[in-house]
């Protein structure tokens, strides 16, 4: 019958890269959600510092163990049931935040968080890339810090706005990923089965030697951007309230938004430019909104702090696109699934074990001098790493 195919192709979207770009941005929206939160369990739960930042650090740890277990194993099943898979742990997670009545469900929810979004990030990046390469790697990049933004924001006006704040937020994620959850099978499949999929539980870190030194060269500015990062995300919103004396749910989630929504626009804009150039950029605006964000805390005025974070925000996204162009063009297809957990390890870590060290200094300093005292470590390694590339980008020439 002619009319079969056509009626087929009439139910499937005819874009599969916009359902797995909004999925990937939902997973990583839901994982920013508890950011404006966490000065309300601070209240709700007493609960220290130290403690919303190890909340904050065991999403990281849970992500990046899945990535490294699990991030290959869509290769084998096919993208479709792994994807429906990392939707459910996901919604069992909504779930456990709905529940939480105290730090110990708060880190049992997002342990589950991390472990869905690792598997989420690892099978949709790769769907995103069959379907459309050059869009796909694009999409990648954007869409997680674009749903880390909305994420933020959101949350925040609903707390702001909204009936039951510590809850709405997680029902309506819990809807969003069960409609995703029955649309995944609307979608067509774009990976194949292929045997090999234990195999691919085990962890694979490998450097190609031509990447050791460049990588090792990036070090310093990615271990900073992703502390900035993790400081944003976990400590940024009470530090706000605390410093400013503003305490409006909306005002910590936006400027957590601002961040993440100037990285992605600092990724797009720059897309184009050599890594070098792109390291260069990166490490200057991160250095200048970090030292307005401190003028501003000190002066206790939202918006120079919120100027400050957008400079720091196009930083952020710029310093991970130059790490990322700087090595990964030098691994071979069969190295770069190697290279790239290597990177995740550095940049995981980074994100989450000083974020906890900031949550020991608040509690013992106070949010303010913590800040200073984070800011002067991001800029001073950020420079470090910038002048360890100029002067390896120098020798170079001579070494030709």
């Amino acid at each position: 019958m002619s009319s079969s195919p056509n009626t087929s192709e009439s139910i499937r979207p005819t874009n599969p890269i916009a359902f797995h770009a909004v999925t990937l941005a939902t997973f990583f929206g839901a994982s920013s959600a508890p950011t404006p939160l966490y000065r309300f369990y601070q209240e709700n739960f007493a609960a220290s510092p130290v403690e919303m930042t190890v909340i904050f650090a065991v999403y990281a740890f849970a992500l990046l163990a899945a990535l490294l277990i699990a991030g290959s194993v869509s290769d084998h099943l096919g993208r479709k049931p792994v994807i429906f898979g990392a939707l459910i742990i996901e919604m069992a997670a909504m779930a456990l935040f709905f529940l939480a009545d105290g730090t110990g469900w708060l880190i049992a929810a997002r342990i589950v968080q991390g472990l869905a979004t690792g598997v989420a990030g690892a099978s949709l990046g790769a769907a995103l890339v069959d379907v459309d390469h050059a869009r796909g790697q694009l999409v990648n990049s954007l869409a997680p810090l674009i749903g880390l933004a909305v994420g933020a924001l959101g949350t925040s006006a609903l707390i702001q706005y909204g009936p039951l704040p510590l809850h709405l937020v997680y029902g309506l994620l819990f809807a969003g990923f069960l409609i995703q959850a029955a649309a995944i099978w609307l979608i067509p499949e774009t990976g194949a089965r292929r045997h090999g999929a234990l195999s691919s539980l085990i962890p694979r870190v490998a450097i190609p030697p031509r990447a050791k030194r460049p990588l090792a060269l990036v070090t310093p500015v990615n271990i900073a951007n992703w502390a900035l990062g993790g400081f944003y995300l976990s400590l940024v919103p009470a530090m706000i309230a605390s410093t400013t004396g503003n305490t409006a749910p909306l005002t910590g989630g936006a400027v957590v938004a601002a961040l993440m929504a100037a990285g992605a626009a600092g990724v797009y804009l720059r897309r184009a430019r050599r890594p070098q150039a792109n390291l260069t950029f990166g490490v200057l605006s991160t250095t200048a909104g970090m030292l307005t964000v401190v003028t501003g805390i000190h002066l206790t005025l939202v918006p120079v702090l919120a100027l400050g974070t957008l400079l720091t925000g196009m930083g952020f996204g710029t310093s991970f696109l130059a790490t990322l162009g700087s090595v990964m063009p030098l691994a071979k297809a069969d190295e770069r699934a190697g290279l790239l957990s290597a990177i995740y390890i550095q940049s995981y870590l980074a994100f989450s074990l000083p974020a906890i060290l900031a949550g020991f200094l608040a509690k013992a300093l106070g949010y303010q001098f913590t800040t200073d005292i984070y800011a002067a470590a991001i800029i001073g390694v950020s420079l470090l790493g910038l002048a360890a590339n100029r002067t390896a980008s120098e020798r170079e020439p001579s070494i030709a």
